[in-house]
């Protein structure tokens, strides 16, 4: 190779890869010698040279253009104040975290030791040729404002606060909207704020930009309302001094239309609310605790407009909103700051998604039937899978049109496109499902809990609120154990061995052979089984007593299994059960099915399968595209294997043509949407992406699940259960301390849909 085609393929080798998913491993050959000569040395000098030829290259060849440092001094951390640099790190590095999981942007968390303003600055500038975009974090007001001010106006990258333009981005579309349900217009608000630190400051100020009068604030510190004889108030303070007389809160309330609450908590009474004007708009963003609580004021008032900073209540006003889609669109253009315009253009688009049609996977994950415009709900979930593609292109639209980007977007589809592809799905599944269990925690059976995997998982189900675990065991062992782990929360544990059970033990064995006398059971034979956990445990579910069962994680599945089929009836309607598995991909999650009961399925178990798997996608906000896979592809085999899958589909198309479904094809075609639309332009699967395997046999299944989940390292949650009556699933045999809070997690999904059909009855 010549020396020019060296260089060249040097440069190649250090080129930013295309925006993609997340990845987990390297994005570059690293494997032989040559890879790393290309890597570093000699082949590393190249991209180097064409830096230092044009410095705006480094966007080119290094990843700068996707790194923002977190900055912080440790001087006002979340409520905690001024507890220094390392104590503040946990919090840039969570910062950081969200960066990542919610715009697919690399972060290093930097924690600078000094309070002076200059030297806080120098070290930022002098560090600032390594990264793309700097998000300042907890550092107190005023020093924040000035550190801002100086490192927007001294480099060409992105800089933002984000405590103060967070908090008054997110909630500036929240006031938007609620302006507009409750017929004001900004420029006649009386407006009460508390709290004249940096959020509450930006928040006045980017108020104004929408038409709020200055006249017509009235803001308060600890020591009561700001006024203009007080000489002890910051510059931005003087700016919302008042010349009235002194006065309370309560008084500044009366006839007021919003109240913007970021000081702390249950400061605001009843009768503050009730002296308010009519609709009144009130942002209590206290945390944890909000000036107001959320019931309290929806019960003084009717008419109330409420937002808080709690995920617990409707309309939270959440950062997440807004930092990573802000840095996301400004870094794309590679924007020289993040200007008002950008900021604006974050709120209009927040407050505009709030109006659109709901995504039914958002539904969910707020554990809602429709989530639609209005009171309760006037600025997005976290949880919505447009945010990224809706406020990232607005900001990058207005860094065009405010003269600060210096790489214009040409192609807006296809930016969004790259948008949406930057993110993996598996981290958004896996907190889809951890939010939605917690929405409605269920009570769950661990037959398992002396072991100490068990247990763990118990523990995080029950610390994180996913659901309210029920122990069986020894009960000494179990509390050993929990003492070990530090698993302190009151949790019921029982030993069905122990005389105190003999009378519960009875009454299970007595409905267990009502079911079961014709099938060969005795009573007595009841009674002895009702002495093993499992059993104990799904009768527990079976008579109300217990919402879920999850198990199988020290014994095989078949065994674990087939007490499950023992007691616990069959869905009504449905004559078979069977499992799929929830793989989290890199193209996103995927239901592989049957993947652990039905070793050869006919033509008819096939399609009940597919339908049964169709069903749960759908719970899980997945709208089901399904391959019948196969050896073979659309009758090119007459064996009786492609034949069955053959006839299935059939049966689909006729029975069930609202499913997408198709086959009999092999898996490559099916995974291919391009191979399949050149080859197949017939299929129904022709470009579209599947989302749904149904495979001939349990050996392809199982083969194949376990053979992503090991190779590639592929997250898997089951097999879940399809068919069953009631909620019971069974862990794979050593399944880790993860997978078993993510299948207790499964169980409260499956619970929670299971007494929806309850109630609906």
């Amino acid at each position: 190779m010549d020396k020019e085609s060296k260089r060249r393929e040097a440069l190649l080798y250090h080129a930013k890869p295309t925006p993609g998913k997340i990845q987990v491993v390297p994005t570059k050959n690293y494997a032989t010698q040559r890879d790393l000569s290309l890597a570093y040395s000699p082949g590393v000098a190249e991209p180097c040279l064409e830096i230092a030829k044009d410095v705006n290259n480094v966007y080119k060849y290094t990843a700068k253009g996707n790194l923002v440092a977190v900055i912080s001094n440790g001087t006002a951390v979340l409520g905690l104040g001024d507890i220094g640099p390392e104590a503040s790190k946990p919090v840039m590095e969570g910062k950081g975290l969200l960066f990542k999981i919610f715009a697919g942007i690399d972060v290093f968390d930097i924690e600078i030791g000094t309070k002076n303003v200059e030297e806080f600055i120098q070290t930022v500038k002098n560090i600032a040729p390594t990264f793309g975009g700097i998000n300042l974090e907890d550092i107190k007001a005023p020093e924040s404002f000035e550190i801002e001010r100086r490192l927007v106006e001294e480099l060409n990258i992105p800089v933002m606060h984000d405590d103060q333009h967070g908090t008054a981005i997110i909630s500036s579309a929240a006031l938007l909207n609620a302006l507009e349900l409750a017929g004001k217009k900004a420029e006649d608000l009386k407006m009460v704020v508390s709290g004249a630190g940096s959020a509450a400051l930006a928040c006045a100020d980017m108020y104004i930009l929408l038409g709020v009068k200055l006249e017509n604030i009235l803001m308060f510190n600890s020591k009561g309302v700001l006024t203009k004889d007080n000489p002890s108030l910051s510059v931005l303070q003087q700016k919302y001094a008042t010349d009235k007389k002194p006065m309370s809160l309560e008084e500044a309330l009366v006839g007021a239309d919003i109240f913007l609450g970021l000081s702390s908590g249950n400061i605001m009474t009843p009768q503050m609310l009730l002296g308010m004007a009519e609709n009144p708009i009130v942002f209590a963003m206290a945390n944890p605790n909000p000036e107001i609580a959320y019931n309290l004021a929806i019960e003084t008032r009717k008419d109330v407009i409420m937002a808080t900073g709690r995920s617990d209540h409707p309309n939270q006003v959440n950062n997440v909103l807004g930092f990573p889609y802000i840095f996301r669109g400004a870094l794309d253009v590679r924007a020289t700051k993040i200007n008002e315009a950008m900021k604006m253009a974050a709120v209009r688009a927040l407050a505009a998604l709030a109006k659109e049609s709901v995504p039914e996977q958002v539904n969910i994950a707020n554990g809602v039937t429709k989530l639609t415009f209005g009171r309760e709900y006037i600025i997005p979930s976290p949880f919505d899978p447009r945010l990224i593609s809706v406020v990232a292109s607005a900001v990058a639209k207005a860094a065009m049109d405010s003269g600060v980007a210096q790489n214009p977007i040409l192609d807006w589809k296809k930016y969004e496109e790259e948008l949406l592809g930057r993110l993996g799905t598996d981290n958004k599944m896996l907190r889809f499902i951890t939010n939605r269990a917690k929405m409605n925690p269920k009570r769950i059976v661990f037959p398992e809990a002396e072991h100490l995997d068990v247990l763990k998982a118990a523990q995080i189900v029950s610390e994180e609120g996913i659901g309210i675990p029920i122990l069986l065991g020894k009960k000494e062992i179990i509390l050993e154990l929990k003492n070990e782990l530090g698993f302190d929360a009151d949790v019921q544990i029982i030993d069905p061995k122990v005389k105190e059970e003999e009378e519960r033990r009875n009454k299970f064995a007595k409905a267990f052979w009502n079911t079961r006398q014709r099938s060969g059971i005795s009573l007595y034979d009841a009674q002895n089984l009702m002495r093993e956990r499992n059993y104990f445990g799904a009768m527990m579910v079976n008579e109300g007593e217990a919402d879920a069962l999850v198990t199988g994680q020290t014994r095989s599945y078949p065994s674990v299994v087939k007490p499950m089929l023992q007691l616990i009836e069959k869905e009504p309607g449905v004559s078979l059960v069977s499992t799929t598995n929830l793989m989290l991909t890199n193209r996103g999650p995927m239901f592989l099915s049957d993947t652990a009961i039905n070793i050869n399925p006919s033509a008819e178990d096939l399609a009940k399968i597919a339908i049964m798997t169709a069903r749960t996608a759908k719970i899980f906000g997945v709208e089901p595209v399904i391959a019948m896979v196969s050896f073979s592809n659309f009758g090119s085999s007459h064996n009786a294997g492609a034949a069955k899958v053959r006839e299935a589909v059939a049966y689909l198309h006729k029975h069930h043509p609202d499913i997408v479904v198709d086959g009999e094809i092999q898996a490559d075609f099916a995974l291919n949407p391009e191979m399949l639309k050149a080859k197949f332009p017939f299929s129904k699967l022709a470009g579209k992406e599947v989302n749904v395997l149904i495979f001939p046999n349990l050996e392809a299944a199982n083969i194949t699940y376990k053979l992503l989940k090991e190779l590639n390292k592929v997250g898997s949650i089951g097999p879940i259960m399809l068919g069953m009556g009631k909620p019971v699933h069974i862990f794979q045999l050593g399944a880790s301390v993860e997978e078993m809070v993510h299948m207790s997690a499964i169980a409260v999904i499956d619970a929670q849909e299971n007494e929806k059909k309850v109630i609906q009855k």
